[in-house]
């Protein structure tokens, strides 16, 4: 393919992983920014957005050649608004060029504009954001560096400033179709036009149907106690009566409830998603269960000609609201794919374990019982400190300065140290977790002392009416 030249300062089209293209300007990166390894490719600043991104000159078009072709297969509010933004400050600057030519005209008649991709100015925070800017122009000495050609394959991994965006194929044979900062990347999804039905809103479901319409779904919702479904309603979902209907209503059908014998009686129990299942009808499991009730659950969803995907999430209440989950899937491929719209709505994150359905299950339970075992293990630090009569507030300040330092220890630890269980993700179901991933490695006669150790001091705190709190309530435990 014929070699493209691209500078610092051209507006282009650049494809961000599964997301639609999307109008940018190539611009110098921080000086702290690495470049990614492998083959070449450019920074480029978004408009109508805040995000940054390391893209593969494959991934990249000019922006005037290819602006019919892209509005003609992206329709979405926010993808006009990004185009509305390039073309405002195309006319901003083309109003700079003549200014400047008419200063010159006397002395310089007939000599052409520059082009008016070169004068944005590359730090202009406005011009990405829909607004506008008179700061003067920057010649950025670094263009010479880029000749690149369009005949290589396509990329695979791009960075942004915030954090690091995968496209990965790894080894294990799981792939990572999406990692977003849901805030600024999530805007620009073209969502699905197949519709999307809910069952189950919970802690997590809600947040995930929150996403899913917010990002532009049709969505159908049931739930249980159905005046959790009002709000929804209230947002521009639609109703179902039972599972079933929601199922025979929609193309894919999503499921998040709370174990095992809930998730069989939601497809299995009277009304329920098998009378709605029909040849091509998709259903995805979100719930965490065990890799037996997925491989039953597959087997009757597959015998009615339907298709089906397993994909429990990782993550607490918190992060479903803020669309930063973390999906694991694993089944039927093409149904995953089917789903990406939806998985980029809801999650950061979403991975593909290749094999037999199960093996998300498998996956989910081991993350989980490390989690509930690490939580039981702070629970217990924080406890021995108060009991040698050492500070459990400098404890938790010198375990977030070491190498443990994460957002959940601080945050779960000054739950603990304020009184503040409110169920973030409840006690009871990270215990049932635990449950399941020892009976998981009984079946392969592989020892997991730490989890059965964990388990039996969540099984005190659910004794001492901690159920429905917090996982942090394990704390509790240890006290009484």
């Amino acid at each position: 393919m014929a070699t493209v030249h691209l500078r610092i300062g051209d507006l282009v089209w650049g494809k961000l992983g599964r997301y639609p293209p999307w109008p940018g300007k190539i611009v110098s990166p921080p000086k702290d920014l690495k470049k990614p390894r492998g083959k070449k490719c450019f920074f480029v600043k978004f408009f109508g957005t805040e995000d940054h991104a390391w893209i593969k000159v494959e991934q990249l078009k000019p922006y005037h050649p290819h602006k019919e072709e892209m509005i003609k297969i992206n329709k979405g509010k926010r993808f006009q608004q990004a185009v509305d933004a390039v073309e405002e400050y195309l006319k901003k600057a083309k109003g700079k060029d003549q200014a400047h030519s008419e200063d010159k005209s006397k002395s310089e008649k007939g000599r052409k504009a520059a082009k008016p991709m070169k004068i944005i100015e590359e730090d202009d925070e406005d011009a990405f954001k829909g607004g506008s800017s008179d700061k003067p122009v920057k010649d950025d000495p670094h263009f010479h560096h880029f000749l690149l050609s369009q005949s290589e394959k396509p990329a695979s991994s791009m960075e942004p400033i915030t954090k690091r965006l995968k496209i990965i194929e790894e080894d294990t044979r799981s792939t990572s179709i999406q990692a977003a900062d849901s805030t600024a990347i999530n805007g620009s999804i073209t969502p699905t036009d197949k519709r999307i039905g809910f069952l189950g809103l919970g802690l997590m479901g809600s947040g995930v149907v929150c996403n899913l319409l917010k990002m532009g779904h049709v969505v159908t919702v049931w739930n249980r106690t159905a005046e959790k479904c009002d709000l929804f309603i209230q947002e521009g979902a639609r109703l179902g009566r039972t599972p079933a209907e929601v199922v025979s209503m929609c193309d894919i059908t999503f499921s998040c409830v709370s174990d095992p014998k809930a998730a069989r009686d939601l497809v299995l129990g009277p009304s329920g998603v098998l009378q709605g299942i029909r040849p091509g009808k998709c259903y995805v499991e979100m719930s965490t269960v065990d890799p037996e009730t997925i491989t039953e659950l597959a087997q009757v969803i597959t015998s009615r000609g339907g298709r089906f995907l397993e994909a429990p999430v990782s993550g607490s209440q918190q992060l479903s609201n803020d669309g930063m989950l973390v999906i694991v899937a694993a089944g039927d491929r093409s149904v995953y794919e089917d789903c990406s719209s939806c998985f980029q709505a809801m999650g950061k994150t979403s991975f593909f374990i290749a094999g037999e359905a199960g093996n998300a299950a498998r996956m989910m339970l081991i993350l989980n019982m490390v989690q509930g075992s690490f939580m039981a293990t702070i629970a217990e630090g924080l406890t021995l400190a108060q009991a040698t009569g050492q500070s459990q507030q400098t404890f938790l300040d010198i375990l977030c300065q070491g190498q443990m330092a994460s957002t959940f220890v601080d945050q779960k630890c000054q739950n603990i140290l304020q009184g503040n269980f409110k169920p973030d993700y409840y006690l009871k179901h990270i215990q049932k977790d635990l449950r399941l991933a020892i009976s998981m490695g009984d079946s392969v006669n592989h020892p997991t002392p730490m989890a059965a150790a964990a388990n039996e001091v969540y099984k005190r705190a659910k004794a001492l009416d901690q159920s429905d709190n917090d996982m942090s309530a394990v704390y509790r435990a240890y006290i009484h």
